[in-house]
């Protein structure tokens, strides 16, 4: 869905001018030589890997990555070094009862084997065939999209206030229905728990509810809010939450015959970009584009807590550690950690890229996968803060992303009216806690043209 900067409207095709000539292309391997060029680039990476574990060349980048400034060798001579080495070497003869530590050239050896794991794994990610749906392309600005929770049905929004509703797989995408529901931009787009419901939102103030499988209404709110309607979050089977441009927080019971809300709260000034809820569903979050992330009392119909203002926008946010911890992506970068229900100020924050974030998708408990307005979608370690590598990339800023229903796939739309898949199901065999240096790879998800360089984007 478009957002809103400084906390004026910006629309969709405004935002086109903000983008530099000089962004990432990306690049779409189909044929069988672009392949074989990207193995063997990536195989280069693993031969010269390989080379170096061989000759001990990677002591120097084991040295860069300690605090210390200098190394061992400049403060003794390679006498006294081997001197110091023999005198060890008799110790542990003669006493073998004590516990026997880790070396360093063990250290070395077993950070050179995951670092050429790694290089193979992406080998062998691109010489398996395409492993994602193909890349959709819509005539009209894709402004939200969202998994079906069952079934591989995917509903993208568009500019236009029509909803496409898509079938994928493997093999072909096919439309499967249109539907025409709003007279302005739809904005966003949901789908119930069951999958037998499709909420959405839009410019024109209205909410929509459709039944997914005659395509009829169910149930329509002409002029919901007093400004357009920037989201909607389904709370249960029965309670829905939109947020409106001008900050203003709507709960509907879906079971009520008048078309009024259950309550309705301002507690901030600008667009509310982002509403979420843990499984308890007792407190609702809201991030805004004043700075502000808010806690609503559901049970009471009343702010929790709000947190201090930042000075930047927020823009999404995801939970993770079993709903401990919720990390706060901002338009500058940075993510923003508090643990669950001490909401008035952060407990840790991580400078991230240096463009917005613009979505975010969890993925485990520790990892998720960030939309960014270069065009990439990176891979983050959010406890604690650490990048992983890149996932994809578009032409243009990520829009918005979903997570399919199996979490075999992402999907991500961009300003260029494109939908992409992503595999991730590589995911389930990372390691949480893998290496910070293990960074400076692409995913194997991930096609972009260089992969040594999808780092450089990143705050120092």
């Amino acid at each position: 869905m478009c957002r809103q900067l400084s906390g004026n409207y910006v629309s969709f095709h405004e935002k086109r001018d903000f983008y530099k000539p000089d962004e990432p292309e990306y690049v779409d391997i189909d044929t069988e030589d672009e392949i074989f060029d990207e193995i063997r680039f990536v195989e280069e990476i693993g031969n010269d890997m390989a080379s170096e574990a061989e000759e001990g060349e990677f002591d120097a980048v084991i040295a860069d990555t300690t605090d210390s400034d200098f190394e061992l060798s400049s403060c003794e001579s390679d006498e006294e070094i081997e001197d110091d080495q023999d005198e060890a070497d008799s110790e542990v003869d003669q006493d073998e009862e004590k516990p026997a530590t880790k070396t360093a050239q063990e250290t070395n050896d077993q950070d050179v084997d995951e670092d050429y794991a790694i290089v193979q794994r992406i080998i062998s990610e691109l010489k398996m065939p395409r492993n994602h749906p193909k890349e959709i392309k819509t005539e009209d600005f894709v402004t939200d999209l969202s998994f079906h929770p069952i079934s591989d049905h995917l509903a993208v929004a568009l500019i236009t206030g029509d909803v496409l509703f898509y079938k994928y797989s493997l093999e072909e995408n096919q439309l499967v229905n249109t539907f025409e529901l709003h007279m302005k931009a739809c904005r966003d787009v949901e789908f119930s728990e069951d999958g037998d419901v499709l909420y959405t939102t839009s410019k024109d103030k209205s909410i929509m509810i459709t039944d997914v499988n005659t395509g009829k209404l169910r149930r329509f709110y002409d002029e919901a809010h007093e400004t357009a309607i920037y989201c909607v979050r389904p709370i249960n089977e029965n309670l829905i939450a939109t947020g409106d441009d001008d900050g203003y927080l709507k709960v509907w019971d879906l079971r009520t015959a008048e078309k009024v809300p259950l309550f309705s709260l301002h507690e901030v000034d600008d667009y509310i970009s982002c509403i979420h809820s843990n499984d308890s569903k007792k407190i609702i979050l809201m991030t805004s584009g004043d700075g502000y992330l808010t806690s609503i009392n559901l049970g009471a119909r009343k702010m929790y807590v709000q947190s201090e203002q930042y000075e930047e926008e927020l823009t999404c946010m995801g939970l993770y550690r079993n709903d401990s911890k919720l990390v706060v992506g901002t338009s500058k970068g940075r993510m923003y950690s508090f643990n669950w229900g001490e909401f008035g100020y952060h407990c840790d924050v991580f400078n991230g890229p240096k463009t917005s974030t613009n979505a975010m998708l969890p993925i485990t408990q520790r990892m998720g996968v960030l939309g960014c307005e270069d065009g990439l979608l990176r891979a983050v370690n959010t406890v604690p803060g650490r990048s992983l590598g890149v996932v994809g990339q578009h032409n243009l800023a990520v829009e918005t992303m979903d997570i399919s229903n199996t979490g075999e796939f992402i999907a991500s739309s961009s300003h260029d009216n494109d939908i992409r898949f992503w595999n991730i199901k590589y995911f389930e065999d990372f390691d949480d806690d893998m290496p910070a240096k293990d960074s400076r790879y692409n995913l194997p998800s991930s096609k972009y043209t260089n992969a040594r360089d999808f780092f450089s984007g990143l705050v120092d």
